[in-house]
């Protein structure tokens, strides 16, 4: 039985117990890396985080392990109050896989919407890392409502910068960071449109592909409808 006070071994060996190899097939076809997998789906381990609660030592423990589960576990169930920018780039330059990524980015928001800490991820040429300055934008574009729009506009030259970088992890990030910006408000929409079309009439084949698809994506109808409501 886990609780809150469970140790990092305690809770590795629940893992372990609770895991179900049949669902790795699953996971290897939405390009999930699972070397080191042992077969525990998302929403199984938020259940175990919420029996576990937040522990930022433990949290620290369970990153050290080589399985995939007990990493995921560890983004769940750091303090984001006690993340220091140091910390967070340390596990960055562990980062192997896009779903790492994107827990992280959530992760990393909560602890607070730094474009310092963003502009560090992004000048970092690792595509992992790269990849964690604008999935940050992009969740946080959804999530943190109370923002200032002013925030977000001041992300999209960051945006454009790296538009050019053609792995693919890095240009569908940059892209899903773009659309969230315009998809926050009209006035948002306005200035995110503006770097889309740009990039859509590049000569470079990746900035090209950034624009067209966010153009494309912020032009839907039923999308402008939603948002001018």
């Amino acid at each position: 039985m886990l609780s809150r006070g469970s140790s990092a071994e305690a809770v590795i060996a629940a893992l372990n117990e609770r895991a179900d190899p049949a669902l790795i097939a699953g996971m290897d076809r939405v390009g999930i890396r699972t070397e080191s997998a042992i077969g525990l789906s998302n929403p199984a381990l938020r259940q175990i985080a919420r029996e576990i609660g937040n522990d930022h030592a433990r949290a620290l423990e369970l990153w050290q392990s080589p399985v995939r589960e007990a990493k995921l576990l560890a983004l769940l169930t750091f303090d984001p109050h006690r993340l220091t920018a140091e910390t967070m780039f340390a596990l960055a330059g562990d980062f192997t896989s896009w779903e790492t990524v994107d827990m992280a980015a959530d992760l990393f928001v909560e602890a607070g919407l730094d474009p310092a800490m963003i502009a560090r991820f992004a000048a970092d040429d690792r595509e992992f890392v790269r990849r964690t300055a604008f999935a940050m934008i992009a969740g946080a574009a959804v999530h943190c409502k109370e923002a200032p729009d002013e925030t977000f506009v001041s992300f999209l030259p960051l945006i454009e910068a790296h538009a050019g970088d053609d792995r693919n992890f890095v240009k569908k990030a940059v892209n899903w960071a773009l659309r969230n910006i315009g998809m926050r408000n009209m006035a948002c929409h306005e200035a995110a449109m503006a770097v889309a079309q740009r990039l859509a009439l590049s000569d470079d084949r990746t900035r090209r592909w950034v624009g067209r698809d966010a153009e494309k994506y912020l032009c839907d109808p039923k999308r402008l409808s939603r948002l001018k409501s």
